[in-house]
């Protein structure tokens, strides 16, 4: 065994034996054999756990006993606490991607503390062999498909050729005790459950499929070496200029398409839309297509990449009543109180009505719905809304599609938002969110015009 991982890291991981190692140390099984067989191997080890709070009494006993141990051996501590859950809620991520991003931010803080050489995690061959079958089923590329990489800037996983078994015979064997996480026997999570489930079936097929799987992660990993040099290769020959790609040049590769969503990938076009620029090749020139960030024009010979219009620069509406202003566009704005007899009138005219599908230069909103400053900016990708009378969302994009915007059309509409909800394409449809209603007691009147419409 200590051979097996000292041959591996020699290969894989660049590892002197001059600065220290974070491991990090959850108490299980994996953990404590990575942190045995590095302090056996001669390295100086820092051990680090992560209570993060997920499992009541049993979080802090891992803790416990991480600390035990590494007292037992005789190496430095360190432990955090995390408020996971809270966490996740604020980031909108998922429990595991929460626990995931506070773990590695905290390794690394502690790797500098230290002056560590590196960050060692104990991922073995069967975690590996999960990754993949999670990424196949969720779909990926070629990256996804190879596996989980030895070295990784500063973490490391120096176990990737020893299996589970072999980890609990070294245990055994050294007589070393760990904890066992109840939630590693549930299959609640999606790694466990084709660690419980998925993989016994394939080894009903083949008893040894994680060994034939893993086999063929290093095959996969010998395969991309060889695709990122093409990708390589393709970048020198294929980008006439910083910003322009020859059409010509990019066809004379094996699987062009592959290679254009490579080329285009750094400036976030998504496969889907690398897939219907790569069908537009042929095409007649002009066709415009959007990243988050970029937008690709498909001219004659090349597609030419520019960086979307910077909009972070917002117009702010005062928080007053009323005012007005001329740039970037002549708006007027207003409160007035909503009478039950206006609401009718407002209700029946056929100026409201006609907005739902009618371009409109004045706006009614209910006023203590709305969040000051409104700010007035151009449009980003995924923006989207409520169109006045629907009750769902909308994409912003989808709009300007509808109704036949051009890309001069796009570039020139102004969107007045409400916090980070869109209330008004100024001058078409406004966000039905924020429409009066007969319990509305006061309303913003907003005109496009810059004619103030006469009190309420």
């Amino acid at each position: 065994m200590l051979e097996k991982v000292r041959t591996y890291i020699n290969k894989h991981i660049r590892l002197t034996g001059n600065k220290p190692v974070i491991i990090g140390l959850s108490g299980g099984a994996d953990s404590v054999a990575l942190l045995s067989i590095l302090i056996k191997l001669g390295y100086t080890c820092i051990a680090a756990h992560c209570n993060f709070h997920l499992r009541g009494d049993e979080s802090n006993r891992d803790e416990q006993f991480s600390e035990s141990l590494a007292s037992q051996m005789k190496i430095p501590f360190s432990k955090i606490d995390f408020d996971t859950k809270g966490y996740a809620a604020q980031k909108n991520i998922s429990i595991e991607m929460a626990a995931r991003e506070l773990r590695y931010d905290w390794f690394e803080e502690i790797r500098r503390q230290y002056d560590a050489q590196a960050i060692a995690v104990a991922h073995h061959r069967d975690d590996n062999v999960e990754t993949v079958l999670m990424n196949l089923i969720r779909g990926t590329g070629i990256r996804g498909v190879r596996g989980i990489r030895p070295q990784n800037g500063f973490i490391i996983r120096p176990l990737l050729d020893v299996s589970r078994q072999d980890i609990t015979t070294w245990l055994d064997t050294n007589q070393l005790t760990y904890i066992t996480d109840s939630t590693n026997l549930s299959d609640d999570y999606t790694r466990n459950f084709i660690r419980l489930n998925i993989l016994p079936l394939m080894e009903k097929i083949n008893p040894s499929a994680r060994q034939a799987i893993a086999r063929s992660l290093e095959h996969l990993a010998s395969v991309e070496t060889i695709y990122l040099s093409v990708i390589e290769k393709a970048k020198a020959t294929a980008w006439k200029e910083e910003n322009r790609l020859s059409i010509s040049a990019l066809l004379e590769f094996p699987s062009p398409e592959t290679i254009l969503f490579e080329l285009l990938s750094p400036f976030h076009f998504t496969r889907t839309v690398s897939e219907e620029i790569f069908q537009a090749l042929d095409k007649t020139p002009g066709k415009i297509f959007y990243s988050p960030t970029h937008r690709l024009i498909k001219d004659r010979n090349d597609l030419i990449v520019l960086p979307l219009e910077k909009k972070e620069n917002c117009f702010c509406l005062l928080e007053k009543e009323e005012g007005s202003f001329k740039e970037p566009i002549e708006l007027s704005w207003h409160k007035a109180v909503v009478t039950s007899e206006y609401y009718e009138e407002l209700v029946n005219s056929s100026r409201l009505r006609s907005r739902i599908t009618a371009k409109t230069d004045r706006a009614y909103f209910d006023y203590d719905k709305l969040t000051f400053p409104l700010t007035l900016r151009k449009w980003r990708a995924g923006d989207w809304f409520v169109p006045f009378g629907m009750k769902g969302k909308k994409k912003v994009s989808d709009y300007f599609s509808d109704h036949k915007y051009s890309l001069e059309d796009k570039e020139k509409t102004w969107l007045l938002c409400s916090g980070e909800d869109i209330i008004w394409i100024v001058g078409e449809r406004t966000d039905n969110r924020y429409k009066i209603r007969k319990s509305t007691s006061y309303a913003l009147i907003v005109n496009f015009s810059g004619k103030k419409e006469q009190d309420i």
